[in-house]
């Protein structure tokens, strides 16, 4: 591959998401056949996890890198289309405070976030004792930069960005809230530093270009994930970088953080 590792961890995160912001964009009737050949890529990606997980060249982290994008394109159509969510639709009672508060919040999103754990361990067992391991890591990353600006969104930051939610998700806001930054923040972005780095002194210290070009690759999307947290202080809307991709009112947010 000629395309350099974080560029091409840029591309894909940025056009990827701008595909769920064009399809979610679109009729509600059009849903239905949209998630299923998106399920179909989906399932055709886990095979290219399978099949190239023994190969440690450069392609192949690509390859497993894009398998994994478009596996998590999927789960996020399947939650803004409104297939996969959670047993609670309604919105946070106004006297809810503390931990009932928190549970109410999980039951909106449980069943997605299953489903996504549930993913992470098949693309590790598809991926067991084998050393390109590209695929697994960067659905895990993505999945805990996920739960980490949803966490922060519940307990409080300045910007919210929530006038992009699709309609149906509406009652999703009521549980985010608005304030100073929380006490969770300042760890959120350690972490994801903390992760940029390792990523990188990883591929720094890789054996083969193939095992450096994987780690170079989850320490862009690090990176990427880091900035989206740091959005979450500023009076910055993320999703105006998408409103080319949609006819209408972007209504969906970046594919990490759309349902912070």
């Amino acid at each position: 591959m000629s395309i350099p590792p974080l560029l091409f961890a840029l591309m894909l995160w940025f056009f990827g998401t701008a595909m769920v912001v064009w399809l979610d964009s679109r009729p509600a009737a059009t849903f239905r056949t949209s998630f299923r050949w998106a399920g179909m890529v989906a399932l055709a990606a886990l095979g290219v996890v399978a099949w190239s997980a023994h190969d440690v060249t450069v392609g192949a982290a690509y390859i497993s890198f894009a398998a994994a994008i478009a596996i998590w394109a999927w789960h996020e159509l399947g939650f803004l289309m409104g297939f996969v969510s959670g047993p609670r639709h309604a919105p946070c009672p106004p006297d809810a405070r503390g931990w009932a508060r928190f549970r109410l919040a999980t039951a909106t999103v449980i069943h997605h976030e299953v489903a996504l754990a549930a993913t992470i361990a098949l693309l590790f067992a598809l991926s067991r004792g084998q050393p390109n391991q590209t695929a697994p890591l960067t659905f895990a990353l993505l999945f805990g930069m996920r739960l980490s600006a949803k966490l922060n969104l519940f307990l409080g930051v300045p910007s919210l960005s929530d006038e992009t939610f699709p309609e149906h998700l509406a009652y999703l806001k009521t549980y985010f809230k608005k304030a100073r930054c929380n006490w969770l923040y300042p760890f959120s972005i350690g972490l994801g530093a903390g992760v940029t780095w390792w990523a990188w002194t990883a591929a720094e210290a890789a054996a083969n270009p193939g095992a450096a070009a994987s780690y170079t690759l989850v320490a862009g999307l690090a990176a990427l994930g880091v900035v989206e947290h740091i959005l979450l202080a500023l009076p910055i809307r993320d999703a105006m970088m998408y409103r080319w991709a949609s006819p209408q009112p972007v209504k969906a947010k970046t594919i990490m953080t759309e349902q912070r």
